[in-house]
């Protein structure tokens, strides 16, 4: 599962500075398949790639699966521009031990390439984000690859269904008539990795339209936990749908439910706690009076005499044990917010109705990230987690062991003679394939897409 954009680690404004952090790792990954042991010196140090593209530790490989400009194979176009937010799905019956892919492409207006409109899969013809789809054998070698859905915009990040399904999350609240719309955005849209057509583009408008980040689903109740990345104050809110047929499998969300924010009681803004372990008992969950926000965004809405909880950068949001995990990425008072930090991680436990503060990050510690800008993560299955750099000079995959410890996984491409200025942008999208076997990640700009294949468990 994977939880995207600038989440668990924070920006921390110089190139080499030390975030430090209070709390437990190990809680992290309480619960899931990747709460075993893990050797703390990585996988060693980064073999310079002949070809140029990315440096990997030695007895691993890649292969290029997906480029920026290049004919889709389906003939709908060529591969669009922005990669993004990605999940990993089993390969369907027909491709037994493959593996099916579903990208993010956070295109806007006017990007460079934007994701070709294919009738019964395009929602707004003004909009240039969407996502593909790509299946592959058991090797990695691409079967297909096609347009998932179009028309949207700025498709961020999401989150997997148990029903193998993904949703795709619109990080803007532009409205028809603004900007090349012709409709509003700011939804979730429902993607079958498999067969696109069987969704087609229909926004899941009980869920809310805002400035979407990430989604994660309780397994066993079907309720779908949504995080808001606000980018002005008042901040983004944490957000829950009860969907009216819990786990009904594919098209399901359409029939509905009911979207509430979280309250905690005497919390306005959540970067005011800073102490690993403070619990909030009995939170509330608050009905959001116009889900549309037809007239005023959400998080502006009128939630009655005692508000409604707050916080800067809200955006990671995954599942692990029977808690659902979102992130705070950083808070700076001089933005509006109350307090600063470098990051925040919070367990809400739904059978207790319980919050908790598992990590903060600040400014003085051991934890040493080699970069900045950490953006998407995911939970690796050899234990630990692999974090995105976006930031500036070389860009990396950087692993993080259970123990704090730091390692580089990947290095892009550098522009010869400009080592400060990478000629490849950011990393995205992380995910690892259902057999372990291999981690999928893009590259942001030019829109590239990996698989990286090696000795995981070793």
């Amino acid at each position: 599962m994977s939880a995207t954009r600038r989440q668990i680690l924070a920006r921390t404004g110089a190139l080499g500075a030390g975030i430090a952090f209070s709390g437990s790792l190990t809680e992290l990954f309480t619960g899931t398949a990747t709460a075993q042991s893990m050797g703390q010196r990585g996988y060693g140090p980064l073999v310079p790639d002949p070809d140029g593209l990315l440096d990997l530790p030695r007895g691993f490989r890649y292969r290029v699966l997906s480029r920026e400009g290049d004919p889709l194979h389906s003939g709908e176009g060529k591969v669009p521009s922005n990669c993004d937010g990605m999940a990993a799905f089993p390969g369907s019956p027909g491709h037994r031990g493959g593996t099916h892919l579903v990208r993010n492409h956070e295109n806007r207006t006017n990007s460079r390439q934007a994701v070709p409109r294919v009738r019964e899969l395009t929602y707004d013809p003004g909009g240039e984000g969407g996502c593909t789809a790509l299946a592959l054998d058991r090797d990695n070698k691409v079967l297909s690859q096609r347009v998932a859905i179009a028309g949207t915009s700025t498709n961020c990040a999401g989150g997997p269904t148990p029903w193998n399904t993904w949703l795709t999350c619109e990080e803007t609240e532009l409205r028809a008539g603004e900007e090349n719309y012709t409709k509003d955005h700011g939804f979730i849209f429902e993607v079958d990795p498999y067969d696109p057509r069987r969704t087609g583009a229909v926004p899941l408008t009980a869920m809310g339209r805002f400035q979407h980040e990430a989604i994660a689903v309780d397994p066993g109740t079907g309720i779908v936990y949504e995080t808001e990345d606000a980018f002005e104050k008042p901040f983004g809110l944490f957000y829950r749908f009860l969907p009216e047929k819990p786990m009904g499998g594919r098209g399901s969300l359409r029939a509905g439910g009911r979207l509430q924010a979280l309250r905690v009681p005497g919390v306005p803004d959540l970067s005011t706690i800073q102490r690993p372990g403070t619990t909030f008992d009995h939170v509330a969950w608050v009905d959001v009076p116009d889900p549309l926000a037809r007239e005023t965004p959400i998080r502006f809405q009128d939630f009655g005499p005692q508000g409604i909880t707050h916080a800067q950068k809200l955006e990671g949001c995954y599942w692990g044990g029977s808690c659902v995990y979102f992130i705070s990425s950083f808070a700076h008072r001089d933005a509006g917010s109350a307090a600063d930090h470098y990051g925040q991680v919070w367990k809400y436990d739904p059978k207790k109705r319980r919050l908790t503060q598992v990590v903060v990050f600040g400014p003085d510690s051991d934890l040493q990230l080699p970069g900045e800008s950490p953006d998407n993560i995911c939970l690796a299955p050899s234990g630990g987690l692999m974090v995105c750099e976006d930031g500036e000079g070389a860009q990396h995959v950087f692993g993080l062991t259970r123990r704090g410890e730091v390692y580089a996984m990947a290095r892009g491409r550098q522009n010869i003679g400009t080592p400060q200025k990478p000629e490849w942008g950011e990393f995205a999208g992380v995910t690892f394939s259902p057999d372990h076997r291999t981690m999928y990640v893009n590259c942001y700009t030019p829109g590239t897409t990996f698989a990286v294949t090696g000795p995981w468990h070793h």
